[in-house]
């Protein structure tokens, strides 16, 4: 090992700053560096990490691309993308306009009254006739008739004289169903809701029959038959109170209490018809009060007191439950409003006369011939508080004008607590009547507004008017007197253009169709046969029709006239879409049209509407006069056109966009056609959306009942909407962008059309597989609700029954958690059906079919797996039955091991160690785990040093969880071995077998992963001497890169290298651990080194020969180097210059790792005046400078000299010769660093001048003599001094010299006597003579003279 000399480098004084440094070197000297042993260790003790070290790693593996970086737009899949549409796209639907949002305070006139029919609000269903039974009783009346409907039960009703005949009037022969059972003439008859609790159930209805005597109660109840109709029921109540001489002829009731008011033409008062179950001792079961008037009138008929004559009359009552308000309509239009307060009170409020509303118009219109004093109030209409804050009613005037009024309070408009009454009424709107007639088709353009219209006569001679939510407005206009016919103008609210955000801040228009039909007679009454509208419970998202046109029936009403029932249907968006394009859709006609669709209701709602035709949502009414769906296959292929073609474009959304950064797929905004996707989808499931899937109660008779919140034929229904959209995409997709797969980046031309298009297939492709999952979803619905979902439910854990308790239908299709649930309950299904002896193939495969994302293939197979799991427990897994089924179960189980929950590998795992399957529960852990990471990523996280930030520590976590289950195992079958014998009598027992079974298979394993995993899970549990028995590849580099970071793995691994008779690996290992950082002391370290020094002297096959000597060579140089250090250690321990307080921070500072030798020489042995350790350290790094060697070797003697005489020693120079022979040898008698030439003069002055008289006179030359140092070297040295005559030795001093050279000659010459080869060469010999001679005559005396001669005397004797 040769080290090459460089220039010395002298370091500030360090470990020793109370000793002088200088002086010690001569001019021109320079101090030695020595290059440092170990310099480049390849064990690293982890250091300290400074601050900003977190930061460069990460921003090190972001550069690699394997940081999971947190932005600022959370990723989502593409279920829970599509999920979230949905929800924003239902908010964005209950966010529809409030009626009081677009009834600002003022007035208007739009009306969009077409003659196109395609744009009609309403459609003509048919015209049922009135049976002829009823006209015979007709021509039998003698005093009145009157004519009635009862829509919501599709019955008409007539009052001939004293008889009241009620019949389905949907029916072709419909059965009279009569009250004939009192005399007098009927007044009057209206449908009530009674109060609860008073009649049986099954009385969903009174019949109040009023007549010129009594009041009357009649039972009615009313059930579904066959054929699609209802049959009604009518039972005697017995409830009655006289009424003679009032004449009513009005009567209404309460849906919310069952208050019954009346009022008649004899007076303006409004009386309440009290009804309760039984009589009570002040109160009889029937009753009558008189809320307006108060005294006598209340007990006796007013004509009495009164002469008769015509008089002001109530001619309509209305009744808002939402706000207890009554309102009234006299004959000379004033407008009373009541409140209903509890127990039978009844206040008014308000009283608003004709007057009082021409100064209201007054302040908000200028004059005009429809609204003057000759003008009446025909008809009043309530506006629900669900539907409007603030509007709260309507009134229709004789010239077809609608005044919409608000009720108020002292607090404000709005009155929320219907118990607080308001005080005042105000106009807040005025609706001008329609125009005369709808212009032509060629000049009609919807949308096109007409301007301000405040003097059309088309409505002049409104006779009455009704209205129904969310808007239908029916008025009955007498055109000719004469023939007594009505014309019927009907309006409706576009709700597609009120929905449609406003580009300017200006309120929304009141945007309406109209349409006027000629009922060919006069109208005598109209209803609602359908239930009321609502979109919503409340006013925001209320009269949203779009939003359930797919949700909902279509609104229908019913108009009886004189010659029969006439029906209309509401006509939706979807309707007039599907006629418009039959009817106008040809070549150049279709593109007219739909832009004009656009322009009204934005690209967005066109594209929903036209999916919509396309799946076969248009409804038409048929010639024979059936409601039927528009699957005209030209029709169809028109709506597929217009949603493909006029679908739009994704957009850049630069509001998102920042400065510097490059638009990313979150910035896009995905087309109109997506959001009328979205559209579409959000309406078809709005009603089951955030629906529970299911809810509990208790059965009549006792027992849970489970049942579902929406009734199945819906779900079904829904479902079938769903299939056909899906069809529609699937059949499609290849035409619309974003569907149409890799081929469509064959058209973009740019890179931002391409991230468009990317934007656009992951918003689509996110509502593809939502709309897969909704159907499968609620097929699974269906599919739970025909087993028997009370055992299912009651099977359940309660945790899990309490998350079905509130699982929502959302929440099945869209979320892990509702997914998840969904396979317990078909487990349960199954389970339930193999109990009962079905074969599973055939359940798994039915629920398969029926549902596969909830039951998919995987899951079959995992059913077959347990299926066959308790099978085996049954048969005994000792038995060979028990064990072919065992391993027939772990087949199936690693077959979709991919897909095997952490839950079922769990109950798998805990199975099969109850029947001692281990190596099965370790193989089905192993294969899960493999499975969940194909890529392998976990393994280069862990080489790569396991950052908590990288997301590889996901894949990590996920196989440790499989690798937990297999230490339970391990646990498990050592605790079994341990109290079972490996042999019994010879033979190997179960448990034993049993192991080696489970240890081959971890043994065998290659998942580096689980091997790193088990090889930590053994050294934290204490079984590290477990790892010396493996014989593995994968522990051997587990070990080498353990053994970088912890000193036990590293010992592990060159015990290992020992184990296996690996001697040189071991060395190498040891040598890294000697030159490692880990906190070791010197000592150890020259341990490491020892045992690496005999490692490497010993023969390893497969190692060549040149290698092994290299390493013994550097272990041999790093010892040297090593024990030198260890010299200083010694020393510094016992220097007392030292001060306590530094001499542990100095000793730990060489104590430790192996230094170079220059840190050595420079900062102790050099500082500290450790000469001999110098001189070491000039050996070991072959420093030949002879005066560096020379100074420091008479620093050694003087500085021993005075340590001797320090420590009281008599003899300082045995001190010093031991000095001498102990460097000597150390230092193998060193030319360059034992220097005999140097080394004799330098002792022998000492012994001049320090210890003359001392000692043996030849003790200096004894020194040498006793290391052995040649013979010729001494005297031929000693022979210089003495020729060179150099002081002290000169003059008489030489004779010290010529003594040692005569003394030297002496025990030269005794040696080599002996071997009959005087000192050892004729030349040696030669040269002694002579050098004797000259002793003889200069240097010697007297006894010595003597000596010399008989030497001489000798050594010629010997030569001859």
């Amino acid at each position: 090992m040769s080290y090459a000399a460089q220039t010395p480098q002298r370091p500030l004084p360090g470990g020793f700053p109370q000793t002088s440094a200088s002086g010690r070197y001569q001019t021109g000297t320079s101090r030695p560096t020595f290059p440092r042993a170990g310099s480049n260790p390849a064990f690293q003790q982890p250091q300290n990490v400074p601050q900003n070290a977190p930061q460069q790693s990460v921003q090190s593996s972001q550069q690699n691309g394997q940081v999971a970086v947190k932005s600022k737009t959370r990723t989502l899949d593409p279920i829970a993308r599509a999920s979230k549409t949905v929800d924003e796209t239902l908010d964005q639907e209950s966010r529809y306009p409030e009626l009081d949002t677009y009834l600002g305070q003022g007035i208007s006139s739009d009306y969009d009254v077409s003659a196109e029919a395609a744009w009609a609000p309403f459609q003509k269903i048919k015209t049922y006739p009135i049976p002829d039974r009823i006209f015979e009783q007709y021509n039998h009346s003698q005093l009145r008739t009157m004519m009635g409907l009862f829509a919501e039960f599709n019955h008409a009703w007539v009052a001939i004289d004293n008889a009241c005949y009620l019949w389905d009037y949907t029916h072709p022969h419909p059965d009279l169903v009569g009250f004939e059972e009192q005399p007098n003439s009927i007044t009057a008859v209206r449908l009530v809701t009674p109060r609860p609790g008073v009649f049986v159930p099954s009385v969903t209805r009174l019949l109040v029959v009023a007549t010129t005597v009594d009041l009357i109660l009649v039972g009615l109840s009313s059930d579904s038959v066959p054929n699609g109709g209802r049959k009604v029921s009518l039972y005697q109540t017995r409830m009655s109170f006289p009424i003679r001489g009032m004449d009513v002829n009005l009567i209404e009731g309460s849906a919310a209490t069952g208050r019954i008011f009346f009022t008649g033409r004899s007076d303006n008062d409004v009386y309440e018809f009290t009804y309760q179950q039984e009589e009570k001792w002040f109160q009889s079961r029937c009753g009558k009060i008189n809320h307006t008037s108060r005294g006598i009138t209340t007990l006796t008929p007013s004509f009495l007191f009164t002469p008769r004559q015509e008089q002001e009359h109530t001619v309509q009552m209305a009744i808002d439950d939402s706000r207890r308000l009554l309102y009234t309509l006299s004959s000379r239009s004033t407008v009373r409003v009541f409140h209903m307060k509890p127990d039978t009170k009844l206040d008014l409020v308000i009283t608003k006369t004709l007057t009082d509303v021409l100064n209201n118009i007054g302040h908000m219109t200028s004059p005009t011939d429809l609204i003057s004093r000759d003008m009446a109030i025909v008809a009043l209409a309530t506006v629900s508080a669900q539907e409007a804050s603030k509007i709260h009613m309507i009134m229709t005037t004789s010239t077809g004008c609608r005044l919409f009024m608000s009720a108020t309070t002292s607090y404000g408009y709005v009155i929320k607590d219907p118990s607080n009454a308001p005080t005042s009424m105000q106009l807040q709107h005025i609706k001008f009547p329609p125009p005369m007639q709808p212009q032509p088709s060629s000049q009609s353009i919807v949308g096109n507004s007409q301007g301000l219209n405040t003097t059309s006569r088309a409505s002049i001679q409104t006779r009455t008017a009704s209205r129904y939510a969310p808007g239908y407005s029916f008025s009955f206009v007498s055109r000719e007197q004469q023939t007594q016919t009505d014309m019927l103008f009907v309006s409706a609210p576009d709700a597609g253009r009120i929905a449609r955000p406003q580009e300017s801040p200006a309120p929304s228009r009141f945007a309406e169709l109209g349409l006027w039909l000629n009922l060919g007679s006069r109208a005598e009454d109209i209803g609602l046969a359908t239930r009321p509208f609502s979109a919503s419970s409340t006013p925001s998202g209320f009269a949203n029709e779009l939003a359930v046109q797919y949700d909902k029936p279509a609104s229908e009403i019913a108009v009886l006239t004189n010659t029969g029932i006439q029906t209309f249907r509401r006509r939706r968006l979807v309707d007039m879409f599907a006629t418009i394009v039959q009817v106008r859709g040809g070549a150049d006609g279709l593109e007219a049209e739909v832009r004009n669709f656009i322009r009204l209701y934005g690209r967005s709602e066109t594209a929903a509407t036209a999916l919509a035709v396309a799946c076969g949502q248009g409804l038409d009414v048929t010639a024979d006069s059936r409601v039927a769906s528009i699957l005209d296959p030209e029709v169809l292929e028109k709506a597929r056109t217009a949603f493909v073609e006029y679908g739009g474009k994704p957009m850049l959304n630069e509001n998102l966009l920042v400065d510097h950064f490059l638009p990313s797929m979150d910035m896009v905004r995905p087309s109109p056609r997506h959001d009328g996707l979205a559209l579409y989808i959000a309406r078809l499931v709005r009603s089951i959306w955030k629906a529970l899937v299911a809810e509990e109660s208790v059965y009549p008779t006792g027992g849970l009942a489970v049942l579902p919140t929406v009734s199945l034929a819906r779900l079904r229904e829904i479902q079938r909407d769903l299939t056909k959209l899906q069809e529609f995409l699937t059949s499609n997709k290849s035409f619309i962008d974003g569907l149409a797969g890799p081929e469509a980046l064959g058209r973009v031309a740019t890179k931002q059309e391409e991230l468009f298009l990317q934007a656009e297939h992951r918003a689509l492709h996110g509502l593809v597989l939502l709309l897969s999952n909704i159907i499968e979803g609620i097929a699974f619905v269906l599919t739970l609700f025909d087993e028997r979902i009370e055992e299912l439910v009651l099977s359940l854990p309660n945790e899990t029954r309490q998350q079905f308790r509130t699982l929502t239908y959302s929440g099945l299709f869209c979320t892990m958690n509702g997914k998840e649930l969904a396979k317990e309950l078909v487990k349960s299904i199954v389970d339930r059906n193999i109990a009962n002896g079905s074969n599973v193939d055939t359940v798994a495969e039915s629920l398969r079919r029926k549902c596969g994302s909830f039951c998919s293939a995987d899951d079959v197979v995992i059913f077959k797996a347990q299926e066959q799991l308790r099978r085996a427990s049954e048969t005994g897994s000792s038995s060979e039955l028990g064990r072919n089924l065992l391993n027939e179960s772990l087949r199936l189980f690693k077959q979709v091991s991919e897909n095997l929950s952490m839950e079922q590998l769990q109950w798998a795992v805990e199975q099969y160690l109850l029947m001692e399957f281990y190596a099965g529960a370790i193989q089905l852990a192993l294969s899960v785990a493999k499975e969940s990471d194909r890529s392998n990523s976990a393994l280069n996280w862990i080489q790569e040093g396991r950052s908590a930030l990288d997301i590889r520590a996901t894949a990590f976590t996920n196989r440790k969880r499989c690798y937990d289950l297999v230490h339970q195992v391990i646990t498990s079958l050592d605790a079994a071995s341990q109290q079972s014998p490996g042999m019994v009598d010879g033979l190997e027992t179960v448990v034993s077998k049993r192991r080696a079974e489970a240890y081959i298979v971890i043994d065998t394993s290659d998942d580096q992963v689980f091997q790193i995993d088990l090889y930590d899970w053994y050294l934290s549990k204490g079984l590290a001497d477990r790892l010396l028995n493996i014989q593995s590849p994968y522990l051997i580099t587990y070990l080498e890169r353990k053994a970088t970071e912890d000193i036990t793995h590293a010992d592990l691994l060159w015990r290992y290298y020992s184990q296996w008779n690996r001697p040189h690996d071991a060395a190498v290992i040891q040598l890294k651990l000697a030159k490692s950082t880990f906190p070791i002391t010197l000592d150890q370290r020259i341990e490491y080194l020892s045992q690496a020094k005999t490692n490497a002297s010993t023969y390893t096959a497969g190692v060549g020969r040149q290698s092994r000597q290299s390493l013994l060579r550097e272990i041999s140089d790093l010892l040297d180097v090593a024990n030198i250090q260890d010299d200083v250690l010694q020393k510094l321990k016992g220097d007392i210059r030292i001060s306590p307080s530094r001499k542990s921070d100095v000793l730990g500072q060489v104590d430790g790792q192996i230094l170079s030798l220059t840190e050595l020489y420079n900062n102790y042995a050099d500082q500290a005046g450790y000469y001999e350790i110098c001189l070491l350290i000039y050996q070991a790094a072959d420093h030949r400078n002879p005066i560096d060697i020379k100074n420091t070797w008479r620093n050694l003697f003087e500085k021993t000299h005075q340590e001797a005489r320090d420590n009281g020693s008599a003899y300082p120079y045995e001190v010093v010769a031991d000095i001498v022979r102990s460097l000597g040898t150390r230092l193998g008698l060193s030319e360059s660093t034992f220097p005999v030439a140097d080394l004799v003069p330098l002792l022998e002055r000492y012994a001049f001048e320090s210890q003359r008289g001392i000692g043996p006179a030849t003790w200096v030359v004894d020194t040498f003599l006793d290391l052995q140092v040649p013979r010729e070297t001494l005297f031929y040295t000693l022979e210089g001094m003495l020729y060179n005559d150099e002081a002290p030795f000169h003059g008489a001093n030489r004779r010290i010299i010529a003594d040692d050279m005569l003394y030297v000659a002496q025990r030269w010459y005794a040696e080599t006597a002996r071997t009959g080869r005087v000192f050892g060469s004729e030349a040696n010999t030669g040269g002694v003579l002579a050098a004797l001679g000259t002793l003889m005559t200069n240097g010697l005396a007297g006894q010595q003279v003597e000596d010399c001669r008989e030497l001489r005397g000798k050594i010629e004797q010997s030569l001859r």
